[in-house]
């Protein structure tokens, strides 16, 4: 199972040279194994990756895994170049019950005038819209993918992907401080190889220390996801949902700072690639 981080950062996307070694792109993981790729929302990250792809021969063919339909997570979507191919096949899971129907309708509607020059029926890709659904494992080529409820404003999902006696899972846009680790969350994060994990805020930050109260907002303190991760025994866990506002710098200092809680931590990078397993 190979891993490659597009996307990286939380809300909106950024660029400068504050950003440069975290990257400026918002939420899309590519995961692949075997000849099937996963495609872990579609923030703006997605883009790049869609540029990779209609440089290869041969029609493409990935499913996409939304974990919420909050704007950084679905905005890259009208620029996916693949999508506009007639000989693309895509699989796009929505999040929740009627999360295939909730799905189209915002793919849809941000491509709408006067939002964006073309449709969403601009794209010729053959699209199959289906629901992810807490607790319901899905399978896909090699791949066991299992949902679950994540506390975030208007609901998230959780996927744990597990191939080859290998475990990643995926955590975004998370609030820890309020859930815990109940053990219905913590299940679903035991003993993963690498665990992906929202980490916005500062302790300060959350607390309303500096600057407001993030108290609500749906996210999630490094130190929050430092002691999950040691809690859960995963073994490695990447700070994921960088803030706008945040420097490389700050990102590094974050990550040392979690690594008081839990040794194998550090801040989630754009291009950053994984491999897990043989």
């Amino acid at each position: 199972m190979e891993l490659r981080f597009l996307g990286v950062r939380g809300s909106v996307a950024v660029s400068g040279a504050h950003a440069a070694r975290i990257g400026g792109n918002t939420a899309c993981v590519e995961v692949t194994s075997a000849g099937h790729r996963l495609v872990l929302d579609a923030g703006t990250g997605v883009r790049a990756l869609g540029e990779r792809l209609i440089q290869e021969s041969g029609p493409q063919k990935a499913t996409l895994l939304f974990s919420h339909l909050h704007w950084d997570h679905v905005q890259g979507f009208p620029f996916f170049a693949p999508a506009y191919a007639p000989t693309t096949q895509l699989t796009l899971y929505g999040p929740g019950p009627g999360g295939d129907v909730a799905l189209e309708r915002v793919l849809s509607s941000q491509m709408q005038a006067p939002s964006f020059p073309v449709p969403l029926s601009a794209m010729r890709a053959r699209m199959r819209f289906c629901e992810a659904l807490s607790g319901v494992p899905l399978e896909v080529g090699p791949f066991r993918i299992t949902p679950f409820a994540l506390p975030h404003p208007q609901g998230c999902l959780g996927y744990r992907i597990e191939e080859g006696g290998r475990a990643f899972v995926y955590a975004t846009d998370v609030e820890l401080s309020r859930a815990g680790v109940t053990p219905a969350l913590g299940r679903w994060m035991e003993g993963a190889d690498v665990l992906c994990l929202d980490a916005q805020y500062t302790p300060d930050e959350y607390a309303g220390r500096s600057g407001p109260a993030r108290r609500g907002w749906g996210h999630s303190t490094m130190m929050d996801a430092a002691q999950i991760a040691a809690h859960v025994q995963a073994q490695r866990l990447l700070l994921f949902h960088h803030d706008p506002a945040r420097t490389d710098e700050q990102a590094e200092e974050m990550a040392e700072a979690a690594r008081t809680h839990f040794a194998a931590a550090e801040p989630a990078r754009e291009g950053k690639v994984l491999r897990l397993g043989a």
